[in-house]
């Protein structure tokens, strides 16, 4: 990808399966790698293999954010960091959402706040947002989930509008189903858990859930010179299970 070489990219949540494989992705197109997460461990973990320097700070607290970052030029920003616990919206407490708020939708905008002054101050930025196709279409128990993946969607948009003529763009990635761990912890283990699978897999027309490496490519594009005249836009890697204009 033509671009990419030398760029600094914060990814947030990069020890997890899909932040992991999106490292790795900008590793190989030679970028400077920043893993963001919560988990001293994983950070450390990613940043090692991908010759990264890893910050250990959660997302949802502006001013440990704030202090990771101080002094930290980002050229690219991956909000990939999300968490989510299946249950039906009627069985939840309001102490349930807060986390669920805090992590998918709090955290991004810290993160958008704090790096995209220094982008528009230099005149070039990337912003690439992991959403989810259950803020497109919907998704049974995770109501609060797709609430704010939705918010995120909309914030996109409008961000790209207003920094458009600022030489920032700002893209939204909306993975489907995908194999890691909070996907396994929704369909559970044994038989149920089987049955649950593969009736997912009969309904995605690819027949196969998505793997964490279907889902670099397409932000590494996004982040690259390639996309310089894409902004405001979401893309689904489902395999086709969602096809939403």
């Amino acid at each position: 990808m033509k671009g990419l070489s030398g760029k600094a990219v914060l990814v947030t949540g990069g020890g997890g399966a899909i932040g992991a494989a999106i490292c790795r992705r900008f590793a190989a197109e030679g970028a400077r790698l920043l893993v963001a997460d919560r988990v001293r461990e994983a950070a450390e973990r990613v940043a090692a293999q991908c010759k990264g320097t890893a910050l250990v700070f959660d997302i949802a607290d502006y001013a440990a954010a704030k202090a990771a970052l101080t002094e930290r030029a980002v050229d690219v920003l991956v909000n990939n960091a999300g968490w989510d616990r299946f249950q039906n919206f009627i069985d939840t407490q309001p102490e349930d959402w807060e986390q669920l708020i805090a992590i998918n939708l709090r955290g991004p905008l810290n993160m958008h706040h704090i790096v995209l002054p220094q982008m528009l101050k230099r005149g070039r930025g990337r912003i690439v947002n992991i959403s989810s196709d259950a803020a497109r279409v919907g998704s049974s128990g995770e109501a609060v989930y797709s609430a704010c993946k939705g918010g995120i969607i909309s914030f996109s948009k409008t961000l790209a509008r207003e920094v458009a003529r600022k030489g920032t763009t700002v893209n939204v990635v909306c993975p489907g189903p995908t194999d890691t761990p909070i996907l396994r912890g929704f369909l559970g283990e044994g038989e149920a858990g089987q049955k649950v699978y593969d009736a997912l897999v009969r309904a995605i027309p690819m027949k196969r859930v998505g793997q964490p490496d279907d889902i670099p490519g397409v932000v590494a594009f996004l982040a690259s010179d390639e996309a310089a005249f894409i902004t405001g836009q979401v893309l689904s890697v489902s395999g086709g299970l969602t096809m939403a204009g």
